[in-house]
């Protein structure tokens, strides 16, 4: 009788374990339920919502299951809220930004976003739940917890390659990222001498193909400036960065933000930087209905640099926009991001922080790579920043 329930548990374990295994996903979902087994993947799918879901995601849909999609087959549903195709989903879809529900049932599938991001979330989770032949029966329901995910290329030294930064955008758009910031301290069109200046002909080409890229993987492609080193507080600097940004613009760019970081002298005032940003968000980022909120990294970027005698970050918090993004990375330069101090730095700036995290960089000390375990980050920071970006090494991969 023993060997016959030991036999049985183990077999309980196997079917959990492969079950478990069927519905891996990264990143984790906020909620799955397994509703049965599986199913054999049908031979073909019928796709029901094609002409009202987002495009990007119909098309990496249509990619994926190549000639698997035909006009008959296994139902499968797609779409926004409010799209017919998954009305019937429309109480399921959690109402966050970049949410969706999934269900796989042996009537149908359903990917259904709260948004057009949201939609394309859902297809990426289909995607990984294709395991040995099978889908599982479950139902999913998930969104991020802050608002902008990824990487800022933000170092110094060889900036990346344009065959690495076009990997990177898929790798980000396979894993949920939604925010690359292209900010390489050695590119001379984004910082001096030459941040007036438009892009040459060949360097135009390629950050348009990025931005294309970045587009099809969900990806905001935010091109940042760099202009304290040697900027003039005067109409005429300002006007050269306003053409910079409708330069950018015309390339694709719908993100875009401004470096102050690592400079001194009177390129790092507090009210002139703040009287340059709100005239860019007043006069370009308002204006333009398709372009995300400006972001802005400030001179004093860290709590070990702040000097409350010198009113700059108060100057930033009561007098800057309030639809402005302050970037921030931590007690120090190079530090962890507590709950402690998301919560201080709130204080200072009158909103969430956006996290430029200063990990795995290894820009100022170059005879090693960084490589180690990830700790000390509080995960319990979401409620308090806005953004999270990592600040990652020369070597994309």
């Amino acid at each position: 009788m023993k060997k016959v329930l030991v036999f049985f548990v183990c077999l309980l374990f196997v079917q959990v374990r492969v079950m478990a295994q069927d519905i891996q996903v990264q990143p984790s979902p906020r909620q799955v339920n397994v509703t049965g087994k599986s199913m054999t993947i049908p031979v073909a799918f019928r796709l029901v919502g094609e002409q009202e879901a987002n495009p990007h995601a119909i098309a990496l849909l249509k990619q994926f299951l190549g000639d698997r999609l035909g006009t008959e087959g296994f139902s499968l549903y797609v779409g926004e809220k409010g799209d017919r195709a998954v009305r019937g989903a429309k109480r399921l879809i959690p109402d966050h930004p970049e949410g969706y529900y999934l269900s796989i049932t042996d009537k149908a599938i359903m990917l259904a976003g709260n948004d057009e991001r949201g939609t394309y979330y859902a297809v990426r989770t289909f995607m990984q739940l294709f395991h040995e032949g099978h889908l599982p029966f479950v139902r999913i329901q998930d969104y991020p917890d802050v608002r902008f995910r990824g990487v800022v290329e933000g170092f110094y030294g060889t900036p990346w390659s344009h065959e690495a930064r076009l990997r990177q955008l898929r790798f980000y758009g396979e894993n949920k990222l939604n925010t690359y910031i292209y900010g390489p301290k050695d590119d001379p069109f984004h910082s001096s001498p030459n941040w007036r200046k438009p892009y040459p002909a060949k360097e135009a080409a390629r950050l348009a193909e990025l931005v294309k890229v970045a587009n099809e993987n969900e990806v905001d492609f935010v091109w940042a400036i760099h202009p304290g080193l040697d900027i003039r507080w005067e109409t005429s600097d300002r006007d050269s960065l306003m053409a910079k940004f409708e330069h950018m613009y015309d390339l694709g760019v719908r993100s875009f933000a401004v470096f102050f970081d690592d400079i001194s002298g009177e390129g790092a005032k507090a009210d002139r930087q703040v009287e340059l940003l709100n005239y860019i968000d007043d006069h370009f980022v308002q204006v333009k209905p398709d372009v995300t909120p400006l972001i802005v990294c400030p001179t004093e970027y860290n709590k070990g640099w702040a000097r409350p005698e010198s009113g700059y970050l108060a100057t930033i918090g009561e007098k800057l926009n309030p639809s402005v993004e302050v970037m921030w990375t931590g007690d120090r330069v190079i530090s962890e991001i507590t709950k402690e101090g998301v919560e201080w730095i709130r204080e200072q700036i009158k909103r969430p922080s956006y996290i430029w995290w200063n990990f795995p960089v290894s820009d100022y000390v170059r005879d090693h790579l960084l490589l180690g375990e990830v700790y000390g980050n509080g995960k319990d920071i979401a409620g308090s920043i806005s953004g999270f970006v990592a600040n990652p090494m020369e070597w994309a991969e």
